[in-house]
């Protein structure tokens, strides 16, 4: 019998695929990007990964007590997930900008949509669901940051202080990835399933929109 990890990712698989073939991401991939539009994938960046802690533990809030091992799972990824977006306006600086400016500007429209949907799914959906928006970003992590981290530097010619976001989470995801993995494949409740995939497909669209937003020259 296959496992939920297995079934999570064939029923998502067609969103994935949809999702990797979008420009941006593809020419972010081989370096093929200007500084501007590195700096404005960073800016997005960082207005939704300042956001992974407070919804992690809005997402442990609403948690039921029968599932207290998966609260317990969100405090550690709490843990991990801390001051992330300090290293974003770190790499700003490093390519030349002004971090400050972005700490408190407005996201893209895209960003805000995704951001907001991950809010609603948690406070009026299944709180579980919110793992699906995990499986997307960790994922994407995996096949394409430190890649396009060492693409872009090499075609930049940027010092490596301007990719601690890129290079730090395409090998920190891969242990999350596992982690997740054993998680998700613990789910037993059929409810809480549909609502991982939901929201993976969904957030496959979203994501992509935030990518999407960005200029491609």
């Amino acid at each position: 019998m296959s496992s939920f990890f297995e079934r999570l990712q064939l029923e998502t698989q067609s969103n994935r695929e949809t999702f990797l073939g979008i420009e941006q991401l593809g020419r972010g991939a081989r370096g093929d990007i200007s500084l501007e539009i590195y700096v404005a994938f960073l800016v997005q960046a960082y207005h939704h990964v300042k956001h992974t802690v407070p919804l992690l533990m809005a997402c442990g809030s609403r948690v039921p007590m029968e599932k207290e091992w998966l609260r317990e799972a969100l405090a550690e990824y709490i843990e991990e997930e801390t001051g992330h977006q300090e290293w974003i306006l770190n790499d700003i600086r490093a390519c030349g900008g002004d971090p400050e400016i972005h700490r408190y500007g407005t996201p893209n429209p895209e960003t805000e949509l995704m951001v907001a949907y991950a809010y609603d799914t948690i406070n009026r959906g299944n709180p579980v669901g919110f793992f699906g928006m995990v499986l997307v970003l960790e994922g994407t992590s995996i096949q394409l940051a430190t890649n396009a981290a060492q693409a872009i530097q090499d075609s930049l010619h940027l010092p490596a202080n301007a990719f601690s976001y890129l290079s730090s989470h395409g090998s920190l995801d891969i242990k999350h990835m596992e982690f997740y993995e054993s998680l998700v494949n613990r789910l037993d409740d059929e409810s809480d399933r549909q609502a991982v995939i939901h929201v993976a497909n969904m957030m496959y669209r979203l994501y992509g929109d935030v990518f999407r937003s960005l200029p491609l020259d």
